[in-house]
């Protein structure tokens, strides 16, 4: 759904790269609340993933294919915040880099991409995990309903803009029928993906998937034994939480429920990355080569009519591949992999960042 230049005149554009420019300001400073130590670097890698699969677009319809936005996924693995930030960083490395998505649409596909798809997905997630009974299976089905949702709902945005900004003369009807009704199906293929994504996160290391916190129960408390007295300072494992009733304090009060150490998630940090390169310089050379959902409309519909020569298009990485490579899979391969590279220092460098900035503060208040 990557909007190129001269689909939307220059006053909507300004307008919507003011806001997107909002919600990204916003967004670093809500960040600082869902960032720590861990979930940092993790952050980079969710916006490099986002990017690898991204390439992998789909088959939806007879001649149409659809491709991740990422934006439900982001949302629950590190938090909406920083889940705008990430598919920014993905749409500008996309952008910038590879000639996909206009420069001066940024403010539109931000808009649409990162900002609606995050908020509306995180709102339908947290709404289902809130009334549904807390388990591991809510989080998974939550994921799924609330990407499936998100997508048709970036369609809509899209409507509204162009409705507001179209340089094309076509019946915001007809675009807003052909656009929802592609998507919708575009959706279940985003479900699938980011339903199957949290759901193997979760099943490994639920402490690190953003929106599982206070769903897929609590971590192990440290304690004092009831069974035999402790030594002042000293404290015994249990194997999970107790009724408030049944912790009677020890005389020497040792009995202060403590936090479970926290451990390394280096190893799914790796994992995701090799998953990334997997996808990104292999997997997408099978992906369908037919329009996705909103190539296919524009050209339906006569909105690409008015379209423009990206600023970027003599890049060496231009629609993904790399420049004076004759064999494509070797050439989109390469490309893949140089944006998964590129993607995960832009984005793990603002994120770590933004964690600093919080420990800064933390300590000036301390």
């Amino acid at each position: 759904m990557h909007v190129p230049d001269g689909f939307i005149d220059a006053p909507v554009s300004v307008a919507t790269g003011v806001v997107a420019a909002g919600a990204v300001a916003v967004s670093l400073r809500g960040a600082r609340r869902e960032l720590d130590e861990r979930t940092a670097p993790l952050a980079g890698l969710v916006a490099a993933f986002i990017f690898a699969v991204q390439m992998l677009n789909f088959p939806v319809a007879a001649g149409t294919s659809g491709h991740l936005l990422g934006g439900a996924l982001a949302a629950i693995l590190v938090g909406p915040y920083t889940g705008v930030l990430c598919v920014s960083v993905v749409l500008l490395m996309q952008g910038v880099l590879f000639a996909d998505g206009g420069l001066t649409a940024l403010g539109v596909n931000i808009t649409d991409m990162a900002l609606v798809t995050t908020v509306v997905a995180y709102a339908i997630f947290r709404t289902i995990v809130k009334l549904a009974p807390h388990r591991r299976r809510t989080v998974t089905v939550a994921s799924f309903v609330a990407a499936l949702v998100s997508v048709p709902a970036a369609a809509v945005a899209f409507t509204a803009i162009y409705a507001l900004g179209g340089t094309a003369d076509v019946a915001i009807g007809k675009v807003f029928a052909a656009m929802v009704g592609v998507h919708v199906l575009i959706g279940i293929g985003e479900a699938a993906i980011t339903a199957l994504t949290v759901g193997a996160v979760v099943a490994v290391r639920p402490d690190l998937v953003y929106g599982a916190r206070g769903v897929t129960g609590r971590p192990l408390e440290i304690r004092s034994s009831p069974l035999a007295p402790a030594a002042p300072g000293q404290v015994a494992r249990t194997e999970g939480p107790e009724p408030d009733a049944a912790r009677a304090p020890e005389p020497d009060g040792a009995a202060v429920p403590a936090a479970a150490p926290k451990r390394s998630a280096r190893r799914v940090w790796w994992a995701g990355l090799a998953a990334a390169l997997l996808c990104a310089g292999v997997v997408s050379f099978y992906a369908s080569a037919s329009p996705d959902g909103l190539e296919k409309v524009a050209h339906d519909k006569g909105i690409d009519k008015k379209a423009e020569d990206h600023a970027a298009k003599d890049s060496p990485l231009a629609d993904y591949g790399v420049k004076d490579i004759s064999d494509a899979r070797l050439s989109g391969g390469l490309a893949g992999v140089i944006g998964v590279g590129a993607t995960l220092a832009v984005g793990s460098g603002v994120f770590i960042v933004v964690r600093r900035r919080r420990a800064a503060a933390e300590s000036e208040r301390g």
